[in-house]
């Protein structure tokens, strides 16, 4: 084996550990949707129950954050996602055996929790182990996650469930397995090295997020637009096309708007060095082009909604990609965890808040485009916060 092609094998390996671990922390979550008319029948939950058990992790993961810093801070990063890992995987099993609603829900709470702390742990991982190509560790690492959330939604009706018998207990059992053997690849593969962050005079206090820093509340803002507009889409377009009485579409749309995201981080691979010199470019372009989407879906329906769907899970992608890559790229190298622990706290806490107030809109209005107007507005906010960035440089390698 020559030099060079020696000296890659690390990085391999680093990259691979990236993306199996991103991998981990969306494919038991996305479990749930394919299943729940199942589980909806055998513990006859309300649909405000099925809506609570959905957004149940989204919520985890505004809470537990902060406590994933501290616990980053604390143990350092190879041992909270170990452990991260390890808590969801037996949480997502501990679903299969639960036999009444709140059972359900608090394994869902504990799953929730253990993803929650890997968030402020994996940017905090890039810049540990990759701090001259942090741009690439974000792209790879935004690309399981992405892969993650298109596996369960993607095989469960045609493979795992049919294995499973029918049967939604075995099937989330099932999804667990793959979280189980990452953590164990993790833990075996993983490099040690000096994980944990040794605190000085000026650094033992340094896990709780700095609410006064500007820069943690654009990136959380930002960040929380992005989300908003995906889980957003993801929530609305269903119900939109059935109200259009194109029902056949909504299987075709949710795929669109999910797969273009995995072509979107699969494009970006290899042009993420790119993305450090970018800076605000992506959202002067990817914002109106999710704000254009928006609009066509308000105006237009049919197969356009299909299109339009895709549109704006390729746009947010690429906006996701380059802000995960932000917390490493504007913090000291033992600030990441918390800076990224209050990006994390303010974005998912927009992603509950905005999807719920579209809602309430549409109740009120009984107008179904209703629903997407603060999306446009998140679309366009994003573009103006995420410039507002550019004010901000790069600290550190």
């Amino acid at each position: 084996m020559s030099e060079e092609a020696s000296s890659r094998v690390p990085l391999i390996k680093l990259l691979c550990l990236l993306w199996l671990t991103g991998v981990s922390m969306r494919v038991t979550i996305l479990a749930v949707p394919p299943v729940i008319p199942l589980i909806h029948t055998d513990l006859h939950l309300s649909e405000a129950q099925v809506g609570f058990l959905v957004s149940l992790p989204l919520l985890l993961f505004a809470l537990a954050a902060v406590p994933g810093a501290l616990l980053v801070h604390r143990f350092g990063t190879f041992l909270t996602l170990s452990v991260g890992m390890l808590v969801t995987a037996a949480a997502a099993a501990g679903r299969g055996g639960a036999t009444t609603t709140w059972m359900l829900f608090a394994t869902t709470f504990a799953m929730g929790f253990g993803v929650a702390i890997m968030q402020p742990a994996l940017p905090a991982l890039v810049r540990e182990w990759m701090p001259q190509r942090i741009a690439l560790g974000a792209a790879i690492s935004t690309n399981g996650l992405v892969m993650g959330g298109m596996l369960a939604p993607a095989l469960t009706a045609p493979l795992v469930l049919p294995l499973a018998g029918n049967s939604w207990r075995l099937d989330l059992m099932i999804w667990a397995a793959p979280v189980l053997a990452t953590a164990l690849v993790f833990i075996l593969l993983a490099p040690r090295g000096n994980m944990t962050i040794s605190p000085g005079p000026a650094m033992d206090r340094r896990w709780w997020p700095d609410w006064r820093s500007p820069t943690v509340w654009l990136l959380g803002l930002t960040f929380g637009s992005n989300n908003a507009m995906y889980y957003g889409a993801n929530a609305f377009i269903p119900d939109y096309l059935v109200s259009q009485g194109r029902a056949d579409l909504v299987g075709a749309a949710l795929t669109c708007l999910n797969g273009a995201q995995l072509v979107a981080t699969l494009l970006l691979l290899p042009i993420a060095s790119h993305l450090q010199r970018w800076r605000s470019l992506p959202y002067l372009i990817f914002g109106p082009i999710s704000f254009l989407a928006v609009l066509g879906l308000i105006f237009s329906g049919g197969v356009w909604t299909v299109a339009w769907a895709g549109i704006i899970g390729f746009s947010t992608a690429v906006t996701f990609a380059v802000m995960l890559a932000l917390p490493p790229m504007l913090s000291q190298p033992g600030d990441v965890h918390r800076t990224a622990a209050g990006m994390f706290t303010i974005s998912y806490s927009c992603a509950v808040i905005v999807p719920t107030l579209s809602g309430g809109v549409w109740d009120i209005t009984g107008l179904p485009w209703s629903a997407f107007v603060a999306l446009g507005v998140c679309a366009l906010a994003q573009s103006v916060l995420g410039v507002a960035l550019n004010r901000y440089r790069a600290k550190g390698p």
